[in-house]
């Protein structure tokens, strides 16, 4: 970050429960509660389906006809962070690239980032489809043929594609889907499920509430990159 001969900073962030307080797609199951989704998500957080096959598979159990519905709740109940704004204009000032990587839907990803002033190239999601009975979930950004985790959006996939010897990589995030990420992560900022992970495995990382915390602690890194 400023100092001649260092790696250029390339920053990947969550969205569901790192900008956002809280996980939407949880919220949203939790709202309309379609019969099933809550075995679905037993069988996520024991590891035994993949992310992709959990998030297509509770949004199919919701119909098309509830798209109106099901957007309107997300977008109501959307809370940001605090000091994610703050952090923006930071990793702005010091040229830190900056990419949302989310689990995360379109439908209330996009709206809820375009007040924050990113490039639509900065944020990687998955898609939904309303188009046939069911809500149906497009996978853009699949893995490669490194990660054999079925992440739907891999993250791990879209760290690969700036190589450690030319970059300094930090991930932050919070939950099941960046756990992958964070394996190949120079920094980790963690919190929840992330942050018992990394604990587990003995990977070091820094603890974090607010992006207050994430300005300040990058702010301390750079004298040392």
């Amino acid at each position: 970050m400023g100092c001649q001969g260092m790696k250029p900073i390339v920053l990947f962030c969550d969205f569901d429960g790192t900008i956002t307080l809280n996980d939407n797609i949880i919220a949203i199951m939790k709202q309309f509660d379609p019969e099933g989704w809550k075995d679905i998500l037993d069988k996520a957080m024991s590891q035994e389906i993949s992310i992709k096959q959990t998030i297509g598979s509770m949004f199919a159990l919701l119909p098309s006809t509830q798209q109106e519905e099901v957007i309107r709740f997300a977008l109501d109940n959307m809370q940001i962070r605090p000091g994610f704004a703050e952090f923006l204009s930071y990793c702005r000032e010091q040229q830190i690239q900056f990419f949302v990587t989310s689990g995360g839907i379109d439908f209330f990803v996009y709206p809820t980032l375009l007040p924050f002033g990113l490039e639509k190239e900065q944020i990687y999601c998955n898609k939904s489809n309303f188009e046939q009975a069911q809500i149906k979930i497009e996978w853009p950004h699949p893995c490669d043929e490194w990660c054999d985790q079925d992440c739907g959006m891999c993250k791990a996939t879209l760290i690969r594609s700036y190589p450690a010897a030319q970059y300094t990589r930090i991930l932050i995030g919070d939950s099941i889907t960046d756990f992958a990420g964070a394996k190949l992560a120079d920094f980790i900022f963690a919190r929840s499920h992330l942050a018992s992970e990394c604990s587990k495995l003995d990977m070091p990382y820094y603890p974090y509430e607010t992006f207050f915390e994430v300005i300040e602690q990058l702010a301390s890194l750079k004298t040392t990159l």
